[in-house]
């Protein structure tokens, strides 16, 4: 017995040692809120204010495994599997897909940077977004620009994609990515980005492209189960989009200002998704002449280590096509308190009014269940974050 025990033990230590260059962690961040808004739609021409409990309105909520293997020469295998879900009522998110935020495999070498396979964020998410204040924890999902038509708040991540990631080159990083069609037809329902940031004493600069092609005749990006790169959470019903920007911010001291421009370009539009719109239809576009154009300056300051204010404005320049042209202005102030290093608790504001020829279009603020039957919007937030 005594030597059924010696050998379990020497078993259980050769294993250990085996795999000491191995990791594999879990993690996750849940948001919860409670959030007030006035005059959502119950009508084409009436609107009532709204109390909502709300899972994810700065951050999404999800967990995830991350793991690294060392392959030895500064080479590494390192995977990702990260599930988004709503803490409301445990539903899956990401049209119910199992790990629908992140799902990829790869090697990273501290020489030449990584290549990872797998459903992925594009680059306008990975080196844009986190210059913007939808990109961050100081605004997030309700702060993005009107129907995230930029994706700086990552509503569409990308199947069957390569993505490549550079090395830190002295404050300069750069990759891309390429997302198969999975089809006979190579370039329907592909995607391709690249970005790049610098950093450099307290500036950091950051610039991304984002193009994707649909065949809008089939309709079979809307079906989560589609096998090309995108497939059920798209945002526009549209034969091609073209989305490019660029940003800068800069820290001096406990505060940080940045200024990020961005536009997203149309062909071939029919519509808005109804998850992005908040209606039951949708909203309708026309055409080739689509756009939006999208300013936004944001500040954010530590008065204390633990407690921080933070602010954005963005001006949104739209054209529907069909002579609809509204214009939107998106405020959101954030509060923030931290109880713990896991654990905070927020008060956020955020207020949007549109417009121009709006042609009846209301304001939408990010993931609320309608739109304004009204010309403005406006949505108060308190909720908790915890992270493990």
């Amino acid at each position: 017995m005594k030597k059924t025990l010696m050998v379990a033990a020497l078993t259980g230590v050769c294993a250990t040692a085996a795999h000491a260059q191995s990791s594999v962690t879990l993690y996750g961040l849940i948001d919860a809120g409670i959030t007030y808004s006035n005059n959502q739609r119950v009508s084409a021409t009436s609107g009532h204010s709204a109390w909502q409990a709300t899972s994810g309105t700065v951050n999404g909520s999800r967990w995830g495994l991350r793991g690294a293997e060392d392959l030895g020469g500064g080479l590494k295998a390192i995977f990702t599997l990260e599930n988004g879900f709503n803490i409301d009522n445990g539903n899956l998110g990401q049209k119910g897909r199992m790990f629908g935020r992140q799902a990829f495999v790869g090697l990273a070498s501290d020489q030449y940077g990584a290549v990872t396979l797998g459903r992925q964020y594009d680059s306008v998410v990975d080196y844009l977004a986190p210059l913007s204040n939808t990109g961050t924890q100081y605004g997030g999902t309700i702060a993005a620009h009107p129907f995230d038509n930029d994706n700086l708040n990552n509503s569409v991540r990308f199947n069957n994609t390569v993505k490549y990631s550079s090395v830190n080159y002295a404050g300069f990083k750069f990759g891309g990515t390429y997302s198969f069609s999975n089809s006979t037809e190579f370039a329907n329902n592909r995607a391709y980005s690249v970005g790049a940031t610098y950093n450099y004493a307290g500036l950091n600069f950051a610039a991304a492209y984002l193009h994707a092609n649909n065949n809008i005749n089939n309709q079979q990006f809307n079906s989560a189960t589609f096998s090309g790169a995108q497939a059920g959470d798209y945002t526009f019903g549209a034969a091609r989009q073209s989305t490019f920007g660029g940003g800068v911010n800069y820290t001096f001291g406990p505060a940080t200002a940045g200024f990020v421009y961005s536009q997203t370009q149309l062909g071939n539009a029919i519509g808005i998704s109804p998850t992005q719109s908040g209606t039951a239809n949708g909203i309708n576009l026309h055409g080739n002449s689509v756009r939006f154009q999208n300013f936004e300056g944001n500040i954010r300051y530590a008065l204390t280590p633990a407690l921080s204010l933070a602010g954005a404005y963005t001006y949104t320049r739209a054209n529907f096509g069909g002579g609809v042209n509204p214009n939107y202005n998106t405020v959101a102030l954030q509060t923030d308190y931290a109880l713990s290093k896991r654990t905070d608790v927020y008060l956020q504001g955020d207020w949007q009014h549109i417009s121009s020829n709006s042609a009846n279009i209301g304001p939408y603020l990010n993931g609320l269940t309608s739109a304004s039957a009204t010309q403005d919007q406006v949505a108060v937030t308190v909720g908790m974050r915890h992270r493990f």
